[in-house]
């Protein structure tokens, strides 16, 4: 904390808000209350603050702030309330949560989290707490950003995709860079991606995106745009594999010495499987990709070493994404790009859990419940990956996985993120292991933000008991019997570290909590006291904090890191993901020891929708779909620069930036009389909104684009007014467990005054 000769005081946090990135703030602070917000303005690479992090007053003092407790007074989804106080709320959750365990079982009991607003301390690890010492409850299994890479990183390397990304600086040993479905101008992409890509850009190093957008990204950085078909990547991917075998470009000495399966890719990928050779003309008929582009595209990569092909999250939400991910893995294994500086592995070439720093405190301090008597007490999923992975496999410093996901294994007591709503209205009579009666929710707008929101909220509708802890009324927290409202990142302490950056950050409350907002380590607390836990915590929040900070031996002095709100790891080497492996001679985490192009793990699932090997599979609601005689337009859901998901979508300095639309192809919008600004009715058989157009050529026909997170906002007729795309997407997982929010059909028409 620094003094200024204005009286303010400057202080020193930093900003993780689920976009994957950790920046530097410093706060400006009179009289209690945060004047001005600025960021990193020291030596490059700075860790500097997107839009978002920098207009965080606005969010912090925005007038529909939750400051008080609530009880639902009016119809569920209403969103009429009465300010209860906390001991009242408190006692009501409590005697819920036990009512319903006593009644149904522990198991109807829904605990549903997210990653927003969290960091090492104050996340939803504190109420698995509380519910597991109230005799367990029902988790969730998959990830929605990148279930897909996850499965595909596990099945390939033996381990998940946390640990595959090179740190950033490693592009700057590139010869070429494919930026794959990945937009990091935007979405800002782990810390400073884009500082990096412009001294990539500055040193003439060739960037191709492929994209059915013309991304900001492709604008500023790219040399070439090779627009794609959502949900058909794979069969790229395969089509360039061809063209590298055939003209024998392949490292066939990397592919002897580190993976097994080639052969059995290689069949399949000549048609000597199946009789269907997949070549770049194959491939046309399904991406619209012209064969030239994907020859020229495959002999570039393959004789372009070291390159890096960045697929990106955002192909994976789509039906069957783990293929594109294992087929991104095997290319670049195929190249010898696994495991080199300038190179990359595949399955989303990013790393969440940062392998430059040291873990340990993080592992061993965590505040989670520990072993789940509901999960226990069900048998082992047999279609899992994560037993072979996290389960038997030790990482170093403990079981990583295991510890920050899941207590007590992937059991069959585990519903799907994807499948909480079709759980909650068909219960046992629909195969699920219980009847689901009350739901606990934690830094997550489930409604808005998952598949099919009409079918989430008619399960909200269903549940006996709905909790929401939450900074804002969303429309999920509508439906909650009693709402908890938590403080801010500025308003506690807290710590994290850098995603794919050598650095620390420690989260300083800048000023007191806002109203009677509590932090979520308050919350948990005051509800384990409430249910009789005398256990719940025998340390403060600085106490955790400091005790997780002891078990890093990278940061020797606690108050001195407090204070500078960073700590940087000056020595610290760049990473590259499997260089042990590579250079090293380490065997991979699968259990042949090499790379798995081919898995006999997965082959012994025996699932036609996962194969022992990547393969192309045609996705549900693709354009070969009958379905699309009804709904012709593909629809993609995209992030956007003025919102982290749902988060800051009210602040009027971002919502300037961006105006909510659906994004269409002028050949689209001509054939339908639409015109650029016209209101428009978006639609299939899930969902109906309006909305504006945005007409341009930045999309390819066929397909239509509408940026999540935008606020649910549904009129008297249930058609949504805010522009919320998931009343239109499917919620059907992927055979890996995958989000499939990038699979969907509609159509869009110019609304007419009074349209339903």
């Amino acid at each position: 904390m620094n003094r200024t000769s204005n009286a303010e005081n400057v202080i020193m946090t930093t900003c993780h808000d689920h976009c994957c990135s950790v920046c530097l703030l410093k706060l400006h602070v009179r009289n209690g209350i945060i004047t001005k917000v600025e960021t990193d303005d020291g030596p490059e690479p700075q860790n500097r603050a997107c839009a978002r992090g920098r207009a965080y007053r606005q969010y912090v003092y925005h007038p529909d702030r939750l400051m008080y407790p609530l009880r639902r007074t009016g119809r569920r989804g209403e969103g009429k309330f009465e300010r209860i106080s906390w001991d009242e709320a408190m006692d009501t959750v409590a005697s819920e949560i036990k009512r319903v365990k006593d009644t149904y079982g522990a198991a109807s009991n829904i605990l549903l989290c997210s990653c927003g607003d969290v960091g090492w301390l104050h996340n939803g690890g504190l109420i698995d707490r509380v519910l597991v010492h109230a005799g367990g409850y029902t988790g969730v299994l998959g990830n929605v950003s990148c279930e897909a890479t996850w499965y595909a990183s596990m099945a390939h390397y033996g381990t998940d995709n946390l640990v595959t990304g090179n740190t950033r600086d490693s592009l700057l040993k590139s010869k070429l860079i494919i930026l794959w479905g990945w937009n990091p101008v935007v979405t800002k992409g782990y810390g400073n991606t884009h500082y990096y890509l412009s001294l990539v850009k500055k040193a003439n190093i060739r960037v191709i995106a492929v994209d059915p957008r013309y991304t900001p990204t492709a604008q500023l950085l790219a040399d070439q745009w090779i627009p794609i078909r959502p949900g058909t990547d794979t069969a790229l991917l395969i089509a360039m594999a061809y063209v590298i075998i055939t003209e024998n470009l392949e490292d066939q000495g990397f592919l002897d010495k580190y993976t097994i399966g080639f052969n059995k890719f290689k069949t399949y990928v000549l048609g000597k499987e199946d009789g269907l050779p997949k070549t770049p003309a194959w491939a046309e008929n399904i991406a619209g990709v012209p064969p030239d582009t994907t020859v020229n595209l495959a002999r570039l990569y393959a004789t372009s070493k070291p390159a890096a092909l960045m697929d990106g999250w955002s192909v994976g939400r789509t039906a069957y994404g783990e293929q594109f991910h294992r087929a991104a893995a095997t290319l670049s294994a195929m190249t010898g790009n696994v495991g080199i500086p300038g190179g990359s592995a595949g399955v989303g070439a990013t790393s969440e859990v940062n392998p430059i720093l040291d873990m340990g405190g993080y592992v061993s301090a965590r505040m989670s419940g520990g072993d789940n008597p509901v999960h226990r007490a069900a048998p082992l999923r047999k279609d899992s990956l994560w037993a072979g992975v996290f389960y038997k496999k030790k990482m170093a410093g403990g079981d990583i996985g295991s510890q920050l996901f899941y207590s007590g294994g992937p059991t069959t007591a585990y519903l799907n993120r994807v499948c909480v709503a079709d759980a909650i209205l068909k219960g046992r009579a629909g195969g699920y292991p219980a009847d689901y009666k009350l739901l606990y929710m934690v830094t997550i707008n489930w409604l808005n933000q998952y598949a099919n929101t009409n079918k989430i909220k008619e399960a909200l509708r269903k549940l006996e008991f709905v909790v929401a802890q939450e900074q804002f009324m969303t429309p999920t927290a509508k439906f909650a019997d009693i709402v908890f409202p938590t403080n801010t990142i500025v308003e506690r302490n807290d710590v994290t570290w850098g995603a794919l950056e050598p650095f620390y950050g420690y989260m300083n409350k800048a000023i007191a909590s806002l109203g009677e907002s509590k932090s979520q380590f308050e919350i948990a607390a005051g509800l384990a006291a409430k249910m009789g836990f005398s256990d719940f915590s025998d340390k403060t929040e600085e106490e955790w904090l400091r005790q997780i900070i002891a078990g890093c031996k990278d940061i020797p002095n606690y108050d001195a890191f407090k204070r500078a709100g960073i700590h940087r790891l000056v020595d610290s080497k760049p990473y590259v993901a499997f260089e042990e492996q590579i250079q090293g001679g380490k065997p991979f985490p699968t259990p042949s020891g090499k790379i798995e192009i081919y898995s006999q793990t997965l082959a012994d699932l025996a699932e036609p929708g996962l194969p022992p090997i990547p393969k192309y599979i045609e996705t549900w609601e693709s354009i070969k779909d009958p379905l699309a005689k009804k709904y012709p337009l593909q629809l993609i859901s995209t992030h956007s620069w003025r919102r982290t998901h749902s988060k800051f979508d009210n602040i009027p300095w971002l919502r300037e930036l961006e105006v909510q639309a659906v994004v269409i192809n002028p050949a689209d919008a001509l054939a339908r009389g639409i015109k650029d600004g016209d209101m428009v009715r978006v639609f299939n058989d899930r969902g109906r909104m309006i909305i504006a157009a945005r007409v341009t050529e930045r999309i390819m026909p066929g397909v239509v684009e509408i940026s999540e997170g935008a606020k649910y906002d549904p009129d008297v007729n249930g058609i949504d007014q805010g522009g919320c795309p998931n009343v239109l997407t499917k919620d059907i997982p992927s055979p890996g467990g995958g989000f499939c929010g990038n699979t969907a059909l509609v159509q869009v028409e110019k609304a007419q005054r009074g349209h339903k």
